[in-house]
Formats: structure tokens, sequence, C-alpha cells
């Protein structure tokens, strides 16, 4: 064969091969096609099975939410039958609250769950409105109870603080959170919680299950209400601190006006509470509350409700305490009110109450500020001494109660009330109240000398002065002024204990007096309420007096009183002529005694000072005709103070207060008789030597006391 045919061949063979491997190749394609087809290739039978798993979550899934709408719809349908007309939700209070008026019939102080009264969201100020929205709910007018963007940026952000998704922001729509303030609808009561704190805890829990009946009431109150009454609702429930429910609770506490007259800066603090009442309060701490009320303003400019030049002006002005608000914590005085009253009328009220009471505010701050200038100017830097004063019309109608250094307080420890400390010689009067009552006289002699008395079970007591000096022979009115213990001790056993425990206790002293013989030098317990209550009745002719602040009591919605202060004129605990004779010598301990610092410039004053053993206690207390005032100064823990006697810093304390007291009131005298010599008993101790109350308890008494 020619080369020319093999080369014919040779093309006619490749030709031929290239037809076998293309049918070669459409029956790999084929079968290929025919294996993606019957899904036996590897990458078609996942797909295929990704999208039957698709299919198949899809079906469920549209199922179950149709389940689920109608279990929501169902839900919702059934919370909505359940919901009260809007007028009785507006006050969800579980007790009451105490209005407290002063003597002239302002109010002064708050307790309990103060309400101001029902508000809607069209009466409040329109600066409250916006800037409760502009940082609770910015969307509330636009969404239909629940805002998916709110929940899922507050999860995001408790998770990426690391919390749990549900602890930390909420992420809630004001109609949550009224949801919520509601308690979805459960009322307190005390079978199911033992205390309302137990109650709100309930109310407040985080849990996956409480959030999602918190939705279903919201939608249902957005199908029951309308926005503008979600909203009152809110704005009468919400918790604003300081006792006060309700913006217009809180406007009056704070501000001393209504909810409807508030400004930017004031509306700005109102909203910026809702967060956190307790801690952001402006009675809390003023400066908190400020800090937070500029970004209130500043998210009010960013939404569009402020401009910016009012922005800054209000930034730039902070909304602070009205004078009046200032005053209205009550203090020391309103919580021994409170603590004096009927229990079911003001711890435990559920009805609205208002107290009328004995206060003078401006008595008040003349104590409050006559107090921070003693400490200021003549206390040590640092000092932990305390101080207590009261001060009372002589009927015993209290007038002033400042019960520590710290005076804007509520539920502190009072101690004019509540700390029973031993009175030192300051109880005195009642050991001479009774030796004039008992028939000595004022210019009395008795010798002041080393003196020992054998008391039974306790061996032999010798009782000293303050200074371990001794004067002889010394008037009754020398040794009251000079507060000398020997001569005191003497007309007290002269008298008989039991005859000074009388007297004491006819004045009002409550607590368990001393049986010994160092009764006189004041080693029992008083509070210094009742000494100041006991003096008054030196100045109203011997006659007690019972402390009194609690005037009348009524209903806030009735006008008859419930309750009123007895008119009770107390009972006669020595003489008149007894009572004018023993303040003529108090006047002199003033004049010329250990109360020198207390005198007044332009008054008469009468009183006396007291210091206990190892000056643990220092007091002064006294009265001119119009005021009776008492100062207490120690250490809470019984410290000894250093370098104070009675005489001291009590009597500048007394005497700065008394000074402000009596401020543009003329001069009245005091109910005084300076009494003429009288030297029958004189005489006889003259004659009877240095013994004198031993003869005069043999000759009167017929044996020792």
């Amino acid at each position: 064969m020619g080369s020319g045919a093999r080369g014919k061949s040779r093309k006619a063979a490749s030709r031929a091969n290239s037809r076998d491997a293309g049918k070669n190749r459409d029956q790999v394609k084929a079968a290929s096609a025919r294996r993606r087809k019957n899904g036996t290739s590897g990458p078609g039978a996942v797909r295929r099975l990704f999208n039957w798993i698709a299919r198949l979550m899809w079906f469920v899934a549209w199922r179950v939410a149709m389940v689920l709408a109608v279990i929501i719809a169902a839900s919702v349908a059934y919370t909505y039958t359940t919901l009260p007309e809007i007028d009785d939700l507006l006050d969800g209070r579980s007790r009451g609250s105490v209005t407290l008026l002063d003597k002239n019939d302002e109010v002064f102080a708050w307790r309990g769950d103060h309400f101001g009264g029902v508000v809607s969201a069209g009466s409040v100020s329109g600066h409250l409105v916006n800037a409760v929205l502009a940082t609770e709910d910015k969307r509330f007018y636009s969404h239909f109870g629940l805002s998916a963007r709110g929940i899922a940026g507050a999860v995001w952000i408790n998770v990426r603080e690391g919390r749990g998704p549900l602890t930390g922001h909420g992420g809630s729509t004001i109609t949550q959170q009224t949801a919520k303030l509601l308690c979805l609808g459960v009322e307190y009561s005390h079978d199911q919680w033992e205390s309302e704190a137990e109650y709100i805890r309930d109310c407040r829990r985080g849990s996956i299950s409480r959030k999602i009946m918190e939705a279903v009431y919201a939608l249902a109150m957005e199908y029951k209400y309308t926005k503008d009454e979600i909203l009152s609702i809110y704005l009468n429930r919400a918790y604003m601190g300081s006792g006060a429910y309700g913006v217009e609770a809180a406007a009056q506490r704070y501000f001393g006006k209504t909810a409807a007259f508030l400004n930017p800066q004031e509306s700005a603090m109102l909203a910026g509470l809702l967060t956190a009442p307790t801690r952001l309060s402006p009675t809390t701490n003023l400066q908190r509350s400020q800090d937070r009320a500029a970004t209130v303003l500043r998210l009010m400019n960013e939404q569009g409700h402020l401009d910016y030049e009012r922005t800054v002006l209000a930034q730039d002005n902070p909304a602070v305490l009205s004078e009046a608000a200032e005053a209205r914590s009550g203090g020391y005085f309103a919580d021994w009110v409170m603590d004096s009253g009927p229990e079911y009328f003001t711890r435990e009220t559920v009805e609205d109450v208002i107290i009328r009471t004995t206060l003078d505010n401006r008595i008040q701050r003349a104590a409050e500020e006559a107090l921070t200038h003693v400490f200021d100017t003549k206390v040590r830097e640092g000092s932990l001494a305390q101080a207590a004063v009261v001060v009372m019309s002589p009927n015993g109608a209290v007038r002033a109660m400042v019960g520590g250094r710290k005076s804007q307080v509520s539920g502190a420890f009072n101690r004019a009330t509540m700390a029973r400390r031993q009175t030192g010689s300051a109880f005195k009067p009642f050991v001479y109240a009774a030796g004039l009552d008992f028939g000595y006289g004022a210019n009395d002699k008795v010798k002041d000398e080393p003196y020992c008395l054998d008391v039974r079970g306790s061996g032999r007591w010798c009782p000293e002065n303050y200074k371990k000096e001794y004067h002889g022979r010394v008037s009754l009115v020398s040794a009251l002024s000079e507060s000398l213990n020997v001569p005191a001790v003497k007309v007290s056993e002269s008298v008989g204990r039991e005859a000074v425990a009388k007297v004491a206790e006819d004045f009002g002293i409550e607590g368990e007096l001393a049986n010994g013989p160092a009764l006189a030098l004041g080693v029992s317990d008083s509070t210094l309420l009742e000494m100041t209550g006991a003096y008054a009745g030196f100045l109203n002719g011997g006659i007690s007096v019972a402390p009194i602040g609690l005037i009348s009591l009524r209903l806030a919605r009735d006008d008859v009183s419930l309750m009123k202060a007895e008119e009770s004129g107390g009972k006669r605990a020595i003489s008149e002529k007894t009572a004018r004779e023993l303040v003529w010598m108090m006047h002199e301990v003033i004049e010329t005694g250990t109360g020198a610092r207390a005198k007044l410039p332009d008054r008469e004053a009468a009183g006396k000072t007291g210091t206990t053993q190892a000056a643990r206690d220092a007091w002064f207390i006294g009265f001119t005709g119009n005021y009776v005032a008492g100062v207490w100064m120690g250490y809470d823990d019984n410290t000894p103070l250093t370098g104070v006697t009675g005489g001291g810093l009590p009597a500048d304390i007394w005497r700065e207060t008394m000074i402000r007291v009596h401020e543009g009131i003329p001069p009245k005298p005091l109910p005084m008789a300076r009494p003429a010599g009288m030297a029958s008993k004189s005489v006889k101790l003259e004659k009877e030597g240095g013994n004198v109350i031993e003869s005069i308890i043999k000759s009167l008494l017929g044996g020792n006391r």
C-alpha cells in the first residue's frame, strides 16, 4: 500500500475515534444527568436535602405561627375583657398618705404614699410629656404597644455588657411599663404577699414568661385605651422618689407647684427620675438629679422637642428644690408626730390623712440655724458629737424639734425623743422644787462640806462637787446657781427621795427614777423632750403640761376631725408660790451662776445647766416668758465630751436659738418672785452648826431617809 493510501486510512481512523469519543462523552453527560435527576450525585443530594428541610420548616413554621397568633389573639381578647375603666387605674396605691400642716395650716411634710391628684396627658406641662417620651419611649405614638427594635437593642446591650439578655435594659415601651405598674391587673393582697415590697418584686420579675404576659397585657391595653389614656395612667402611677406617686405629687413635693406649670428643666428632672427614682431623687442627691436632667434635655433637643437655645439655657440653670419643698421633709418633728399618732391613721393608713400640728417653721429654722452656727464656729472640724434641740410654748405645744445635726432627714434616730440619757444637774430644779414646797426658802442656808451616807447594799457614798471644792454655809439659791452637789443631796435627803421623785413624775418625767441618794444628782435617765416639757411646768405656775405636736387629724375627703388634742390643763405638781420662787432661783443661774453664757441681751431668762459623770452628757434647759427650750449634747456611743459642760456649748446653742426665736417679739417678764429674807430656818441652822440637814431630818421627819 502506498503512502497516500496509508495517510487516508489514518485520517479515517482518527475521525472514527473522534466520533466514538464524542458518543462516549454524550453518554457520560446523559448518565450524569440521569444521576442528578435521580439524586445520586453528592452535591445535588445535599442541595435537595436542604431544600426539603427548608420546605418542611416553612410548612411547620407558618402553621406554628398561625397557632401562636390564635393563642396570642385569644389571650389579648381575654385580657381586654378583664381591663377596668380608665378612671379605676389612675391611683393604684395600696396605702394612703399623710399630709402634715404646721400651725399656720401650711404643708411642711408628707409621709406614706403621697398622691397629688389625678392628671392627664393633656393637663400637665407639654415639656413634661416631651421629656418623658424623649427618655422613655420616643416612638410611643407610632408603635402598637411593643417595639421590636427596642427589645432587640436592649438584648444586644445586655449581652454586650455581660448580663443576661433580659437583665438590665428592658427595651420596654411606655405601654409595657404601664402594664408592669399595673402588675398585669393583680392587686396587692395581705393574704398573698408578706409585704408590699415582696409584691412589687413579684410584679417586676424579668423571666421570659413574665415578659410574654406583659406583652399580651400591653397589646390588650392598646386596644382598650387611647394612647393619651395609657400615658395618663403612666404619669399618675409611676413612682417618682421620696414617697411621691405620679408626676403631680412629685411636682408638688420637689418644686412646690402643680405639674401643669413645670418648665423644661423641672420636667427633665422629673422624667429623669423614672429610671431610678430613689437614687436620683433630688432630696437624696440634688447634683446627681441635675446631671440626669441635663441628659434628658439633650435628648429632648435631639428629638426636636426643644430648640438649641432653650436647651442650653435650661442646662445652665438646672432645676432646684423650692424653698417650701426643702422645708417639707419634715425631719424629726414629722417623724415624732407620726409615731405619736394612731398607727391605723399614720404608719398603716389606707386613706389620705391630713394632720394639723403645732410646728412653727420660723422657730424650726431658728433652731436649725443656731445649732449649725455653734458647730461651725465653736466645735472642732470633724467632731462626731451630736446635739438636739426642742422649743415649745409654755402650754407644751412643741414649736421646733432638731433630733441631730442633720436636720433634713426622715426616719433617722431622733435624739430629742429616743435617746434616754442621764440628766445630771439639770435634774436639781426638781430637788429644790420639792424643798420649797416642803417649806424651805430660797435664802435658807445649808452647809456645803464633805458629806457621806451609808447606802444599804452599796456601802459608804460620799458625793463631791464638780470642782471638788466646798463653800461652807450657802443659800439654796446659791447652791442651785453654782450647781453644788452636796447641798442638793442634803435637801433631797431632808425632804425625802420619794417627795423629789414624785415632783419629777408629776412634771412628766416618765422613766424609772433611781431610788438611792444619787437621785438628786441626776443619775436617772430621761429624754430631752420630757425634760423640756417638765421645765415648761415651772413656767406654767407649777402645773404640768404634756408636750404635744398633733392638734387634729382628719381624712382628706372629710372636713370633720376624727381626733383632736385634749385640752388638758395638766395637774398641779407644786404650788404657784413655789413655782414663782423656783423660777427666780433659776433666773439667778443665768444671771450669776453656771448658765451665764445663756444670758439673753434683751429679756429675762431662767434655766439650769447639767453635766453628767465623765461629761458624757451636757444639758441646758431654760425659758423666757414666751418659750421653753432644751439642748442636749453628747456622743451617741457615750464617749465623754472633751472640755464641754452644760454651761458651755449647750448654753451657747440655747442662747443662739432663743435670740433667733424671739426676733420681733416684745420682751415678756418671767413669772417669778424674789423672796424676802426668811430667817427662821437660817437662825436654826446657825444655832445647830454644821450638821444642818441631819438636824432638820431628825427634828422634822423623825429619822434618816
